[in-house]
């Protein structure tokens, strides 16, 4: 049976940042993937956005690694020439009793050290974006868009220049935990023995460590499927900034989304689905998009809006339970040696992937 240090189960970003840092701190990492590519499900089907780290709970893990994450991802594009762009969004009330939360959420902003936040009028904002429609706004000039693939190219890249590697069309089909190491068996009957496992695998991270004999079911987490449907503008928009409405239950509203290319995009919405393979995107679902739209773009056009691609969130809270923090699980926490576990790593993971991967190159053998 061949051995190797470190295992990380899952090439999305959060895993192969957590990778890159273990490679670059001296460890041999070996980053094994089920589908035939990186990145190919999360982290693809996303809004690309660099989140400031506006609404999460003070001392959360998503406030602190999204805040680090964020600083960290912008000096990374601009040393590697990954393409990104700090645009900026506004954070609109487009009624008048959704402008006290825009007080709350500036607030909330600081205390997780996100000092740049700043409160505009309705005309202020709209001498800003002149189609915009809104009651008050707050501007976030820290928010952003990234290349997502490019970067995952980068750290991929940074992987094996470190010596690791990154292994395709390898799932894996159960683990053991021993006394000598976590043993790792793929579905071709390939065997790892590895002292240190960490499953980064999005949707299916519960369900692969539902397969490691030797965790207890209870830490364990459900997972629950949140949908995210995105249409796609037909010709451009009249915004510079992204334009994102007051958050509401499980996401943060049908907010438009500009890519490197100026092309927009809005989504993503919630649709509450049993199965990580749902990725269709139902057109008359539009219908809804036009009316959330116009709340802060009237002038929004009919016919316009195409149905493009969705996106599941791997949440383990479900519909009508309060939001979970990133879950992140060592030994200290389940009792087994050497596998830690990244459970709900949903939005802002993208945002915070290099500082998950600093979070965990420092916890030693925990």
């Amino acid at each position: 049976m061949d051995q190797v240090e470190c295992v990380v189960i899952g090439a999305g970003v959060v895993g192969l940042a957590v990778a890159r840092a273990l490679a670059q701190s001296g460890h041999e990492v070996m980053v094994l993937e089920s589908a035939s590519a990186i990145g190919t499900g999360t982290s693809s089907r996303n809004s690309e956005v660099i989140h400031a780290g506006i609404y999460y709970p003070k001392d959360s893990l998503k406030a602190r690694l999204c805040v680090q994450g964020k600083r960290l991802l912008y000096d990374y594009c601009a040393e590697r020439g990954i393409g990104h762009r700090r645009c900026g969004k506004l954070l609109v009330a487009t009624a008048p009793e959704q402008v006290p939360q825009l007080h709350g959420i500036k607030a909330r902003a600081e205390l997780n050290g996100v000092h740049d936040l700043q409160l505009l009028s309705s005309t202020q904002a709209r001498a800003m974006e002149s189609e915009l429609l809104c009651n008050a706004a707050i501007f976030s000039p820290s928010t952003g868009i990234v290349d997502s693939h490019t970067l995952m190219l980068a750290l991929q890249g940074d992987i094996e220049n470190a010596g690791g590697m990154v292994v395709l069309n390898s799932p894996l089909a159960h683990a053991d935990c021993t006394p000598a190491g976590i043993c790792l068996t793929t579905v071709d009957g390939t065997q790892l023995l590895a002292k240190r496992v960490v499953n980064a695998a999005g949707l299916q991270a519960p369900a692969l460590a539902a397969r490691f004999t030797g965790l207890a079911p209870q830490h364990v987490p459900r997972a629950w499927f949140a949908k995210g449907n995105y249409f796609t503008l037909a010709g451009r928009a009249p915004f510079s900034h992204l334009i994102y409405p007051v958050p509401q239950p499980g996401g943060l509203g049908v907010h438009l989304t500009l890519d490197l290319g100026g092309q927009a995009k809005f989504g993503p919405d919630v649709q509450w689905v049993d199965s990580a393979e749902d990725l269709s995107v139902d057109p008359a679902r539009g219908d809804v998009f036009y009316a959330e739209v116009r709340k802060y773009w009237p002038a929004l056009e009919d016919g316009t809006l195409i149905a493009g691609y969705a996106g599941i969130r791997p949440k383990i809270h479900g519909p009508g339970q309060a939001d979970c923090d990133f879950l992140i699980e060592g030994q200290a926490e389940h009792g087994v040696p050497g596998l830690i576990n990244l459970f709900g790593i949903e939005s802002p993971g993208l945002t915070s992937a290099l500082a998950i991967g600093e979070y965990l190159s420092s916890w030693g053998q925990s």
